[in-house]
């Protein structure tokens, strides 16, 4: 998991493209460790850039992808949603991709807004929002802010490797429990119990709690699709480690994948249960756009004798398509194979007392911060 460069933002440019071979796919020693098979062009770009030999073998000297780092000073830092279908009204993503290389992720499309591939771009050209933490401490200065639950991880990690060294979601935390602010977060990373304390401490006052993402129990299936997210014991641990901290803990099976992760769903929420987690909800495969296209290459190569099953399962989860957006659908699905799911989950979910005892996050111990330049509350 290793990073190289620190570099600004780079322009936009349709030919900056990493080499690939014809079709945009590159050779399996090149991504060794990465999730995606290939580095095709985005939607938005006019021009298609595609590698090729020579005859002089010049594929063959090209190193194995790194991981390229570019400082993003961000002009906003709180995103606002009015989707029906998701808990939270605002959120904050510190990064744009994500090194984890989730073949499933849904936010793989979001990178060809900046010019890159949904593909292998995603996971090894990342953005660090250096300024978060004082754009965030403006933000909440607002006379017209009102306090609400923000969201860490809703996009892309706010765990993922980088954050080792770049400790933007840390100092994201320490001006939220500074301020009092209510914050949940979302990874699959078990690097968030490094900030255990002061999530301990926002939990005693009603002000945080933690979603870890477990798609799998079975090593093999993790490390195909998630090659450099946290292996799932890993992840149960950090539910233990938070839960005995008084954090509270809930698993979030996301995504549920047809025909290959979801004869786990009792087993997950078993092990979920006795690690601590209290509560659980669930997501179906999501695949717009071009997270169709590259989550099926990745399906046929690792997973070949059930990639037609998978794929199948799938749309009929979604009225014979591969991804319906419609609020509501999107995120379960339809259809008796999507209910079959359901029910089993809601069954699960009554046998291990789950979900019984909701936390809700409390919003009236905000404070806001002063305003640089600004006086503060004489009362």
């Amino acid at each position: 998991m290793t990073s190289s460069g620190q570099n600004p933002r780079p322009k936009p440019n349709p030919l900056a493209r990493s080499e690939a071979t014809p079709g945009g796919f590159i050779d399996g020693d090149r991504r060794r460790g990465r999730g995606a098979q290939s580095n095709h062009t985005g939607r938005f770009e006019s021009e298609r850039r595609i590698a090729f030999d020579d005859g002089w073998e010049s594929l063959g000297e090209l190193e194995a992808l790194r991981t390229e780092i570019y400082e993003e000073p961000a002009r906003s830092i709180i995103t606002r949603n009015k989707s029906p279908d998701i808990s939270f009204d605002q959120s904050i993503n510190p990064y744009r991709g994500c090194e984890h290389g989730c073949i499933y992720c849904y936010a793989r499309p979001t990178h060809c807004y900046l010019g890159h591939s949904a593909g292998l771009d995603f996971e090894t050209k990342l953005y660090a929002k250096t300024n978060a933490a004082e754009l965030l401490e403006q933000e909440l200065a607002r006379k017209s802010y009102k306090p609400a639950v923000i969201a860490l991880g809703t996009n892309t990690d706010p765990y993922q490797p980088i954050e080792r060294e770049r400790r933007i979601t840390c100092s994201i935390l320490e001006v939220l429990e500074r301020t009092g602010h209510p914050v949940g977060i979302v990874t699959k990373s078990a690097l968030v119990v490094r900030d255990v304390d002061i999530l301990s401490r926002m939990a005693a006052r009603g002000l945080a709690k933690v979603a870890l993402s477990v798609t799998t129990l079975d090593r093999h299936i993790a490390r195909a699709m998630e090659p450099r997210a946290t292996t799932p014991a890993k992840r149960l641990e950090a539910v233990h480690t938070l839960s005995e901290a008084g954090v509270p803990v809930s698993v979030m099976v996301a995504p549920i994948v047809p025909g290959l992760t979801d004869s786990e769903i009792e087993r997950i929420l078993e092990a979920a249960r006795k690690a601590g987690a209290t509560e659980a909800g669930y997501v179906l495969l999501r695949l717009p756009l071009e997270l169709k296209d590259v989550f099926r290459e990745w399906l046929q190569e690792a997973f070949p004798d059930r990639a037609n099953r998978v794929i199948n399962l799938l749309r009929s989860m979604h009225g014979g398509e591969d991804y319906t957006p419609e609020f509501g659908r999107r995120q379960k699905g339809s259809g008796p194979y999507a209910e079959q799911i359901a029910l089993r989950f809601r069954l699960a979910l009554k046998r291990l007392d789950m979900n019984t005892r909701r936390q809700s996050l409390r919003a009236d111990l905000f404070k806001p911060p002063v305003a640089k330049g600004g006086q503060m509350n004489l009362l």
